[in-house]
């Protein structure tokens, strides 16, 4: 963490007459009124005297939260809706956020929010302030960031792109030197992996919610994972699947050659014995339909520029950047479901990879137009999942060749289509 940050917490404040959620709930099932309070408030207001006040302090909490963040409330792309109050094992309330709140949360850095309620029979009132997320940054990142600044200036202007409007340049430049430590760790983590003992590999790795992908390969069409350059994704990836032998040989990952040829040469070798075939990124669409015939898993990276004709021009952070539309065409042509999945390292040095839910298809009259919204809803997700640890990407890469703005303007991303 750098000393010399004035970024600190943020305070919002609402108060709501009783009256007027008495007036909103009269006559009103729980269905219809799940626009304005999750499934928990209503449950947890209860059918008693008090349900309209205790209400009422969850739209004020609500209210209190949107506050926070008035650029991205006044623009649409964030409501109070997408929060909403828990309770915790003792009964304190807590914030909780819908996957388009935790995403803005993120940009800004913001570890948590803490919230206070209070109410009469007139009014409810909630205080809500946010806890900043400091990054930590090892002293090898710093000192390679100073001393051997490769590619620093793209990193610099990505980073800009997308926290420019959002935090001071002091915190910008701790997250590049953060990357630069995971940079470090990541040649690390890659040169011993193949040789620690198997049980040390299976104690290095978490897989969350396979579940999902496992669903979806029930459908019978194969399945497409979505994914990017989270974490350590040589190292996670391999070391995940293993975890899985009766999956062995049905995972498929498209990729680019890597640079120079001997690294290249020493990823395709690891991930072939752990069971992957590799795919390039072009002159493989037989090989992923038959694939995709025997059920099986394709691996999509999704978060490296594509140019005319492979790819398609839709925001990546408000930013025009072109971005590979085959995954859309695959998807809308054969049905087979998208599975986002991120991978990241723990404070521990242990490796997480976490599957989400699949996507929805979003269907269109004109086919173009379906592929740049199902694309465009693609780089959605991983800009979600980028933004859970920022300094864990490849901020190297020049992605958003296709744009002709300067990078110091940030604007916001477009509203989620989800």
């Amino acid at each position: 963490m750098n000393p010399e940050s004035t970024r600190g917490s943020r305070c919002g404040l609402d108060t709501v007459p009783v009256a007027r959620i008495e007036t909103l709930i009269r006559g009103r099932t729980d269905a219809e009124l799940l626009d304005h309070f999750s499934a928990g408030e209503l449950a947890d207001a209860g059918n008693g005297p008090g349900r309209a006040a205790s209400l009422a302090a969850r739209f004020a909490a609500k209210e209190a939260c949107a506050k926070l963040f008035p650029r991205e409330t006044a623009l649409g792309i964030l409501q109070p809706s997408d929060f909403f109050v828990i309770r915790d094992p003792y009964g304190a309330p807590l914030v909780g956020v819908t996957p388009r709140a935790q995403a803005i949360l993120d940009r800004h850095r913001i570890a948590a929010l803490r919230i206070s309620l209070t109410h009469t029979p007139k009014e409810a009132t909630a205080i809500v302030t946010s806890e900043p997320r400091r990054t930590v940054v090892p002293w090898y990142g710093r000192l390679l960031y100073r001393l051997f600044p490769y590619r620093r200036g793209v990193v610099m202007d990505n980073l800009r792109r997308v926290f420019g409007d959002v935090l001071p340049e002091d915190e910008i430049r701790d997250l590049a030197q953060a990357y630069y430590g995971h940079y470090v760790l990541f040649l690390w983590e890659m040169l011993r992996q193949p040789f620690l003992s198997t049980r040390r590999r299976e104690r290095s790795i978490r897989v969350e919610n396979m579940e999902s992908p496992l669903r979806a390969h029930a459908q019978g069409k194969g399945v497409f994972l979505l994914t990017g350059h989270f974490g350590n994704f040589e190292v996670a990836t391999v070391a995940g699947i293993r975890r899985f032998p009766e999956y062995r040989g049905m995972f498929y990952f498209v990729r680019r050659l890597l640079k120079p040829a001997l690294l290249n040469a020493f990823v395709t070798w690891r991930f072939r014995r752990a069971g992957f075939t590799t795919l390039g990124k072009r002159g493989s669409l037989d090989a992923i339909y038959q694939a995709l015939q025997e059920n099986a898993f394709i691996v999509f990276v999704f978060d490296q520029h594509a140019g005319s004709p492979d790819g398609v021009v839709v925001d990546f952070f408000g930013h025009p950047a072109g971005t590979f539309k085959s995954l859309a065409i695959l998807a809308l042509d054969t049905g087979a479901p998208v599975v986002p999945v991120s991978s990241w390292r723990e404070p521990d040095g242990s490796h997480v990879i976490r599957f989400e839910d699949p996507l929805p298809v979003i269907e269109c009259n004109s086919v173009g137009e379906a592929i740049r919204r199902n694309t465009r809803a693609y780089n959605e997700v991983v800009e979600r999942m980028l933004l859970r640890h920022p300094e864990q990407w490849i901020w190297m890469h020049k992605r958003w060749k296709a744009s002709s703005r300067k990078p110091a303007s940030n604007p916001l991303p477009a509203p989620p289509s989800s």
